[in-house]
């Protein structure tokens, strides 16, 4: 059986109504490797995220939680930021070579092309922050 979701350690920063920040550290794969000490490429860095609950009263500041998101999230991210933006890139690319011969206007254009698809993206981020959001668990100590 396969576990769809992605857990981390969080510490409440901040709650208002009910609205929760939650403070998670976010590790690379080798930030957690034994030899990270010998290795100049592990890191990790805080990341503040926004959770609404309704039970975000029972919560303290300083408490430890579990933030819990499902995988799907992930691959949807992923998917939005990356993999899209390339293959527009790409298919704008072979496109615009067949039309145009100056190989720097037709990067130069192929770049330009992502400027509305990251506005939209932009105009969208209501509708995504309701699509990607998180859940929180309290920890018993």
């Amino acid at each position: 059986m396969t576990n769809n979701t992605i857990k981390h350690l969080g510490i409440v920063e901040n709650i208002q109504g009910s609205h929760l920040l939650v403070r998670i550290v976010q590790t690379s794969a080798c930030a957690a490797c034994s030899a990270k000490g010998h290795c100049s490429s592990a890191d990790s860095k805080d990341k503040i995220i926004d959770i609404i609950d309704t039970a975000a009263p029972s919560y303290q500041v300083g408490e430890k939680v579990m933030v819990v998101g499902e995988t799907s999230m992930g691959m949807m991210a992923v998917a939005l930021a990356f993999v899209l933006p390339f293959v527009l890139l790409i298919f704008s690319l072979f496109i615009l070579m067949a039309w145009i011969e100056n190989e720097l206007y037709v990067a130069l254009l192929s770049l330009a092309v992502l400027i509305p698809y990251y506005f939209v993206l932009w105009l969208n981020k209501t509708r995504l922050k309701q699509q990607f959001s998180f859940t929180i668990k309290p920890i018993n100590n």
